[in-house]
């Protein structure tokens, strides 16, 4: 399974580059990295359908069921 979250659709980034003085003063790259986003693993109960899922979601989604509830924010992201 990729590192996605179904619902916000967060996946990896490459982050890095070169810092002021590399660009300064020679040709010297930094080299790139591959910035990861913050998943956990979560079982969230979904009180509509009187079942247990678990899913691997970013925190920010996370939140997001928080504040306006699991089977809206799954039905809208179509994992229902």
């Amino acid at each position: 399974m990729a590192n996605v979250c179904p619902i916000t659709k967060k996946g990896s980034r490459v982050g890095g580059g070169y810092s002021n003085r590399t660009r300064a003063t020679q040709f010297n790259p930094t080299g790139m990295v591959r910035k990861y986003p913050n998943l956990q693993k979560k079982k969230i109960y979904i009180p509509e359908l009187k079942k247990h899922v678990r899913l691997t979601l970013s925190t920010d989604a996370i939140k997001t069921i928080n504040k306006k509830g699991a089977y809206a924010v799954l039905k809208k992201a179509g994992l229902i």
